[in-house]
């Protein structure tokens, strides 16, 4: 058993300095200028930078959107799979792991073929404006549409999870033997008690649209990940103090996400 946990107190060292020695370095090439010693300009430099409150704005709205479509879309198929399409199962099993083995270069070349498509051949009918309206820079459509397709993996995986802990058949059917009906025995006996996958699945998802960058830039956004990379081009020292500051940002929404969900299983117990 000592053994047994000297190995495990080993590997978590050696996992805590993989990721705290980078975040060191980061940190201190952002406050320590040569000449100048330590400061904290870079840091003060961020909320004053052009671009710095719109980009982190339309990835905000971004991750909301793109957390309440794969929501609305993935808990009642996942909950269907429990109930009376198990047989489908394998289906969207796949269809939600394919995210995972397309490569987002490949993925963003075909919206970007499609977006293109559109407008030359629909240039007549209704079905143009909505090509053009997909593709507004001051909230592009598209890109939680591709971010809703790259979410589907993490999303399943939280939701199935969490459906696996609760008896979701037995659950429906006391809901509906008192009177409600499918979505309201879906809103009000089922979805309590998927509040910790819920909340999982939309830290994962906004995770995702926070850091998200390719699919942003080679169709020519420019949310919060996209600004990041362009300040770097010109101010490395400010595009790493913002990147430390996003990061930290994601820690304390995981951070917070633990505490909910640790009152919420409480909250169940007692």
């Amino acid at each position: 058993m000592a053994r047994l946990n000297l190995w495990r107190w080993g590997v978590l060292t050696l996992a805590g300095l993989y990721f705290l020695v980078p975040l060191a370095a980061s940190v201190v090439f952002t406050v320590d200028v040569p000449g100048q010693g330590v400061t904290f300009d870079a840091y003060r430099q961020i909320v004053s930078t052009p671009g710095f409150g719109s980009g982190l704005l339309l990835s905000l709205e971004l991750a909301a959107a793109t957390i309440v479509v794969v929501l609305l879309l993935m808990v009642p198929a996942t909950v269907a799979l429990r109930l009376d399409a198990s047989r489908l199962r394998p289906v969207v099993e796949v269809v939600c792991s394919l995210p995972l083995v397309v490569p987002p270069i490949a993925f963003v070349a075909g919206i970007a073929t499609v977006l293109k498509w559109g407008p030359d051949h629909l240039s007549r009918t209704p079905l143009f404006q909505t090509f053009v309206a997909i593709q507004n820079q001051d909230f592009p459509v598209v890109l939680v549409l591709a971010y809703v397709v790259m979410a589907l993996p993490f999303v399943y995986r939280s939701l199935d999870a969490g459906l696996r802990a609760i008896d979701v058949r037995t659950l429906v059917e006391a809901a509906r033997s008192c009177g409600a009906s499918p979505a309201q025995a879906l809103v009000q006996a089922v979805l309590p008690n998927l509040r910790g996958a819920l909340l999982n699945a939309s830290f994962l998802t906004l995770a995702l649209v926070l850091g998200e960058f390719t699919v942003a830039q080679l169709l020519g956004f420019t949310p919060f990940a996209v600004w990041i990379y362009s300040v770097g081009g010109s101010q490395a020292q400010l595009s790493v103090a913002v990147s430390v500051l996003s990061l930290l940002v994601t820690w304390a929404l995981l951070l917070s996400l633990a505490v909910l969900g640790g009152r919420s299983r409480t909250a169940a117990k007692g």
